[in-house]
């Protein structure tokens, strides 16, 4: 429970300490708050009740994933703001306060941590809500009229969304009979047989759909490119790297309630359509995308697409393996991006060139992620993949595996095109001036781990991979 209760109440005190005169002990309290809760999550490891609040609150093995997931993720984000957000940006009229950004950070962390911690599917649809509240204020960071819209879009779509989502909740609730009146993922699954089967469908279609929206599956994911594109970077990386995370989080929950239901096959289904529905749609956006910024968000669209047709499939094991690739790497591309970004102020691909020359640690970094989100070997996203596609021709899923090549080759082609367009020319003045070098750690923790996981994936790494893929079959 401290993991989650920490960050609040630092969002509360970052949230009151406002004015010029307190930006450095707000900054000190975002890195206290992440490093905190990484301490949190390694001391959940050894104890693994330690945090137990409640029968609710409390981390299983698919949890623990997504936990240990995002604690690094969002440590690695908030070492790059210091960098990316001068200090005098943070207070000007133009912008967000900084005591706003820091709070919201940090009460979106809150957010899915609870998310990620809660076995009552009342609780997590209030923390995946909730992370709708916290991450909007930073959307609309810069206060301009496209992150404004953006950030409403981001609202309206994803709380309709969760209103569906709560609608099949409330059909999942009605399928148990009172044999799950408490709504809790335990009774839910040990009474599975006794569900109504009918209700139980059309409450999974609904969760599916709703949570599926924040999740970025199409055709529900009309909010993400705008969102992403116009956030500061920081947040793009945050909101792809683990609040989609969160969202599929959610629907696995459902998913282990259908399974042990006998309803297996039929939400298999699903997932199958939904991914390689979102694969197309990708293909189709990203061929054609002229804003780097906008096409990392249409590659987290056919990402989700992967996960989703992976799980559908049977493939549990890649698809964890999956989420661990595509966070890891989004995060190296949308902090490259910000680099970028500041470097030549322009977010279009055609006035973009030359980053080897220009920045070359920004251009590797940035062409190691490019590669790796395309597929390419020997990173970690290719073996994931790799491995969707083995499973997928061992069950017999051959037209879903065709499908899935045909919309992965295009994409490989649009998304190869576009990093060497950028990384190769001539070499550009910069306009911002040389960017501080502790804005390049971060990207380079993320980029060693999607190349060394990559190459070998250590034996405690995969068993925690496993054990979650594992813990889907109830």
């Amino acid at each position: 429970m401290g993991i989650i209760l920490l960050p609040l109440f630092l969002g509360i005190v970052t949230f009151i300490l406002k004015g010029h005169e307190h930006r450095i002990i707000r900054r000190k309290l975002l890195i206290t708050g992440a490093l905190l809760h990484n301490a949190g999550v390694v001391t959940l490891f050894f104890v693994p009740d330690f945090f137990s609040f409640s029968p609710y609150i409390q981390v299983d093995k698919i949890g623990f994933l997504f936990l240990i997931l995002t604690s690094f993720i969002f440590t690695l984000i908030a070492f790059y703001s210091l960098g990316y957000f001068p200090l005098k940006r943070l207070e000007t009229a133009a912008e967000s306060g900084g005591h706003i950004f820091v709070s919201c950070m940090l009460f979106f962390l809150a957010a899915m941590t609870l998310a990620i911690s809660t076995t009552h599917v009342g609780i997590l649809w209030i923390a995946v809500e909730s992370t709708t509240l916290a991450s909007a204020p930073l959307i609309y960071y810069r206060q301009s009229k496209r992150s404004l819209e953006a950030a409403w879009k981001y609202l309206l779509i994803c709380s309709v969304g969760i209103a569906i989502a709560l609608l099949g909740i409330f059909f999942v609730a009605a399928a148990s009979k009172g044999t799950g009146s408490e709504l809790s993922l335990q009774s839910l699954t040990k009474n599975g047989m006794l569900l109504n089967k009918q209700l139980l469908r059309m409450g999974f279609i609904l969760i599916l759909i709703g949570f599926g929206t924040k999740m970025g599956l199409a055709p529900m994911h009309n909010w993400l490119p705008d969102a992403h594109s116009e956030a500061p970077s920081p947040i793009s990386a945050l909101l792809s790297g683990a609040l989609l995370n969160c969202a599929f989080l959610g629907v696995l929950r459902f998913y282990q309630i259908c399974e042990s239901a006998g309803l297996e096959a039929f939400a298999n289904k699903l997932f199958i359509f939904f991914g390689l529905f979102s694969l197309f749609m990708a293909a189709i956006f990203i061929t054609a995308q002229k804003d780097y910024k906008r096409l990392l968000a249409y590659s987290s669209i056919e990402h989700m697409g992967i996960i989703a047709l992976s799980i559908g499939i049977g493939a549990n094991f890649a698809g964890m393996l999956h989420v661990v690739a595509h966070s890891l790497t989004k995060v190296l591309l949308f902090l490259a991006a910000g680099n970028i970004l500041i470097l030549y102020r322009t977010k279009y691909v055609s006035e973009v060139n030359g980053l080897l020359r220009t920045s070359p640690s920004t251009g590797i970094l940035f062409a190691i992620g490019g590669l790796a989100i395309a597929g390419a070997p020997p990173f970690l996203p290719f073996i994931s993949e790799f491995l969707v596609l083995k499973h997928g021709l061992l069950t017999g899923h051959y037209y879903a595996m065709f499908l899935y090549l045909l919309f992965l080759g295009v994409i490989f082609v649009s998304m190869s095109k576009t990093v060497f367009r950028m990384v190769y020319g001539k070499k550009r003045d910069l306009i911002w001036g040389e960017l501080p070098k502790t804005m390049f750690v971060p990207l380079a923790a993320a980029a060693a781990a999607i190349v060394m996981l990559g190459i070998y994936l250590p034996e405690k790494v995969a068993l925690l991979i496993e054990t979650a893929g594992q813990a889907l079959k109830i």
